[in-house]
């Protein structure tokens, strides 16, 4: 049996795949290499396999979890931008997903091309670099 905290936690992995499921399907399909890395992510969490595939198979309306803090929603924001680049093709769709996301966690809209253009390519910031852009979008977009 998991404690109260740990399921706390769960909860917060599988809904931050359910919001890179829903922007994965927002342009009407699921690309291989976006569920790769929604595996990948899940991965990440420690989620298991069969866990992940549940809720890739799951018909429940998805619905967009804002995460508590800055850093949980950037770290998001992350996830969800390496998303967007994850099948080679940025969809208008997917940045009007971004841009309702980013409305609902409560930042500016320019906040998506700001990371747009930093991830263009697939280039991937290291954790320093990663920690600077996270006080610089607090200071600029909320």
């Amino acid at each position: 049996m998991i404690g109260f905290f740990e399921h706390q936690f769960l909860s917060f992995k599988k809904n931050h795949l359910r919001n890179l499921i829903a922007l994965a399907k927002a342009d009407g399909h699921l690309h291989p290499d976006e569920e790769k890395m929604i595996y990948k992510v899940g991965e990440k969490y420690g989620l298991k396999d069969r866990q992940i595939a549940s809720l890739l198979r799951s018909d429940k309306k998805l619905e967009l979890h804002v995460p508590d803090t800055h850093d949980e929603k950037m770290d998001q924001l992350y996830d969800i931008v390496m998303m967007v680049y994850a099948d080679g093709v940025v969809e208008e769709s997917e940045i009007e997903f971004c841009e309702d996301i980013v409305d609902k966690f409560g930042y500016k809209k320019e906040i998506v091309n700001w990371l747009i253009e930093f991830f263009d390519e697939g280039k991937e910031p290291n954790k320093a670099e990663w920690a600077e852009l996270k006080e610089t979008a607090g200071k600029k977009f909320a």
